[in-house]
């Protein structure tokens, strides 16, 4: 009797709506990984994120966020705990690193440590199989899944950007570019200013650019630093709207795929593309001028990344997740928006019609995760299908209507502009309204007695 109660507990646990949401979204993600995996060997001829990641238990590390990962693993773990992990992890470290050194094996300076960072996570989740239970094995797993999930993101992104090189000669940068006529040109604009600012100037904002995942870290330990004493993960936070703006992202790339302003108008960065691929040398002292946009190819080594600016999208992400902060966290996260929107203008890395696009696709994305935690509410989901059209106008605009947009900026770029900030202002309205439902109701103050 006792064992069909317990099989009976066990189905019904499974048939529990989250439960199964977890199930279907494990299967979907270990099918899109295997799909990746075929797909990179396929297209690139190298092996996928499954296989590089099990070659980093032994061999040297790819430069990556694998002790990022091992410290948002370690929100569910005890001081004591962490200071174990940690030591663990470089322990394991300092050992391979001195029988790779005995060997002659070559490494840089960026492959010199993360294994033990990857063991560590590994070790949390067989402790967390075998040694625990309920709850507890819960939350561990959790735990190890989000740090994975974060050294995963990093593999499967690198991916994408290789297969849309590899995959997509032909780019659309003149139709991005016409288009942008109706916001001023501002990456040219942008270039100008940041080649006249100095060196001290563009060495920050490089280092911003470059460090926005590590800007990420920060918000979202904070955000997650209760978890160990609650002993369960708030119902949102900055980790997951970064994992799905990178996971979603990328297939807009496939769709549209765009260079960047330095690589289809310049002298190209970082060693790719450049003036032989380029339409014509011009950034970011001439704007292009007007004409009828047509595809152009490029080479297959520069991602086709632009369209829609995921930096934006997570920059605006990390502005968003800092608002409830402390004062410093405020400005940080401020700090970091605007920095981030000048180095990818000033860089020439993006058009300002990318900057808009990605600031809807942001925020549409987080209002999604934000309206499941609140089981579908009707007002998240109106904002979700509003958002939606918005990018999808923006998409379909500037391929179908460049000429238009160019002709008449006076038109077209304030409609840009009022279509991100309707967004905005619909984003602003709806979660405050949900934020007030949610406050605590004020405990009323205690009153004299009459004796």
């Amino acid at each position: 009797m006792s064992s069909r109660i317990s099989c009976s507990t066990k189905i019904a646990a499974w048939r529990r709506p989250r439960t199964i949401l977890w199930a279907t979204a494990g299967v979907v993600t270990l099918g899109f990984l295997i799909a990746l995996e075929i797909a990179t060997r396929r297209y690139a001829g190298q092996p996928g994120p499954i296989v590089s990641q099990a070659r980093e238990l032994v061999f040297p590390p790819k430069p990556g966020p694998l002790y990022a990962g091992l410290a948002l693993m370690m929100v569910v773990l005890t001081w004591r705990q962490r200071f174990i992990a940690a030591g663990t992890a470089i322990g394991i470290d300092v050992v391979l690193f001195s029988v790779r050194s005995a060997a002659g094996v070559e490494m840089t300076d960026d492959q010199s440590f993360g294994n033990g960072a990857l063991w560590v996570m590994l070790g949390v989740a067989v402790i967390a199989i075998t040694r625990r239970t309920g709850q507890e094995r819960v939350l561990l797993l959790k735990g190890v899944g989000l740090g994975m999930l974060l050294v995963a993101g990093r593999k499967v992104g690198d991916i994408w950007l290789l297969i849309t090189a590899k995959t997509r000669t032909m780019v659309l940068d003149p139709y991005v570019a016409t288009a942008d006529h109706a916001l001023g040109n501002p990456s040219w604009l942008a270039g100008r200013i940041l080649r006249a600012s100095g060196s001290l100037t563009s060495d920050v904002l490089a280092l911003v650019y470059a460090q926005l995942a590590v800007a990420a870290i920060v918000v979202a330990l904070y955000q997650l630093r209760h978890v160990a004493a609650e002993r369960r993960f708030p119902g949102h936070h900055l980790v997951r709207t970064f994992l799905v703006i990178g996971l979603l992202g990328p297939a807009f790339y496939m769709i549209f795929p765009v260079v960047g302003p330095v690589f289809a108008y310049g002298p190209g960065a970082s060693g790719t593309g450049g003036v032989q691929w380029a339409v014509a040398n011009l950034w970011p002292n001439t704007p292009p001028s007007i004409g009828i946009p047509h595809p152009v190819p490029y080479d297959a080594l520069t991602p086709r990344n632009c369209m829609p600016s995921l930096h934006t999208a997570w920059a605006t992400a990390i502005f968003i997740h800092t608002r409830k902060g402390p004062r410093a966290l405020r400005y940080a996260g401020t700090f970091w928006l605007v920095a981030t929107l000048s180095a990818t203008l000033g860089f020439g890395y993006h058009y300002g019609v990318d900057l808009v696009a990605g600031v809807v696709f942001a925020l549409t994305i987080e209002t999604a995760l934000r309206a499941l935690d609140r089981r579908g509410d009707r007002s998240g989901l109106r904002l979700v299908a509003y958002g939606t059209a918005v990018f999808t106008a923006l998409l379909l605009s500037y391929r179908y209507l460049p000429m238009e947009m160019a002709r008449y900026p006076w038109l077209f770029g304030p409609l840009l502009m009022v279509s991100m900030a309707s967004v905005i202002y619909y984003y602003i309205r709806t979660t405050r309204r949900w934020d007030r439902h949610t406050a605590p109701a004020p405990q009323p103050e205690p009153q004299p007695q009459l004796a």
